[in-house]
């Protein structure tokens, strides 16, 4: 376990047991440098506690290199739950959990995020101030939702030449809380919209309200398209999914899209210009991270449109120096955190 904290040069890991409510959480840390960690937590099913574990760790380190490149002063974090085949009392759950925060006294900020809601969030928020995305905090969805778009109008323009989205054909894998916003506003910009979704009947609701072409899960990489956008989990893009894609861009809302870290240098040499994940999907965090702070909505979202600037930068940056927008985004976060 030592080993895998240094390889992702973790700080801290934190394991609770709660037998009374069920509780098994990880709470990973990874730098602190800039502030107190934020990061979500996950409420899932694992095959293994390794497995959480690993996901903890990797989630963490990218909310250090997201909250470096947003300009925030916080740390990365994240969280994750092993969900249960039953659970009696999930309110009693994350009470139990939000304890667990408390005893960290401030040195980790949590959130929703896959698998948690904002009344969860409340039942959290009984035992420790150190929460955010609570009923009275609000949703970080439509911010998420909304730095995408912006990121996802600068790769365009990068790959394409084109300043707009609109008539662009856009493949959108993955019709959660995000996704969905994504979906509406992409809708609202002209954007020619397919979309998949295991939830079929989020596919159907899309294909009714926005007009959208459904597809099959499993035809997302092989349909032709301007744009593929991962939504969904983590992994979406493996050295199989990738040989199949037919796309000139990569930009969507998921955490960990490439299995691999070296699959970027491949797309590129492909001519897929891949959108570094943990900084487009960066909205959310700005929402959590300043709300929590008490800044006003309209500076957050003012912040939420500046993802598409910082990505102009990157992708600048990466013609300059012939080097791919993920390694050229990493060299930045690690400036940042480790100068």
């Amino acid at each position: 376990m030592f080993a895998a904290m240094r390889s992702e040069r973790m700080e801290a890991l934190h394991l609770y047991s709660d037998p009374a409510t069920g509780l098994e959480a990880v709470v990973a840390i990874h730098n602190t440098k800039l502030g107190p960690a934020l990061g979500g937590c996950r409420y899932l099913a694992y095959n293994s506690l390794d497995d959480a574990l690993a996901d903890a760790m990797r989630l963490a380190r990218g909310m250090s290199y997201k909250a470096a490149l947003a300009g925030l002063e916080q740390g990365g974090g994240k969280a994750v739950i092993l969900r249960q085949p039953h659970v009696a009392d999930r309110a009693a759950l994350f009470e139990a959990f939000g304890r667990c925060i408390e005893s960290l006294r401030g040195g980790y900020i949590t959130a929703v995020d896959s698998g948690t809601s904002s009344a969860d969030m409340d039942c959290i928020a009984q035992h420790t101030a150190h929460v955010t995305s609570t009923t009275h905090a609000g949703d970080p969805s439509p911010h998420t939702a909304l730095g995408v778009l912006a990121g996802m109008r600068s790769a365009v323009n990068a790959r394409l030449g084109q300043s707009s989205l609109a008539g662009v054909r856009v493949v959108l894998q993955g019709l959660g809380n995000v996704g969905y916003a994504l979906a509406e506003l992409l809708q609202a910009e002209g954007a020619e919209l397919l979309v998949a979704d295991l939830d079929q009947g989020k596919v159907r609701l899309a294909a009714e309200e926005l007009g959208a072409q459904p597809l099959a899960p499993e035809a997302v990489y092989e349909t032709p398209c301007d744009l593929f956008a991962p939504c969904g989990l983590g992994g979406a893009i493996s050295q199989r999914s990738a040989a199949l894609l037919r796309c000139a861009v990569i930009a969507g809302a998921a955490n960990n899209q490439l299995v691999e870290p070296e699959l970027a240098e491949q797309l590129a040499a492909r001519g897929i210009l891949y959108t570094p994940d943990y900084v487009i999907n960066a909205g959310g965090l700005l929402h959590v991270a300043l709300t929590h702070r008490g800044v006003d909505a309209g500076e957050i979202a003012g912040r939420v449109k500046g993802i598409g600037e910082r990505l102009d930068s990157i992708f600048a940056q990466s013609r300059a120096e012939g080097r791919s927008p993920a390694e050229v985004a990493d060299r930045q976060a690690e400036e940042i955190l480790y100068a």
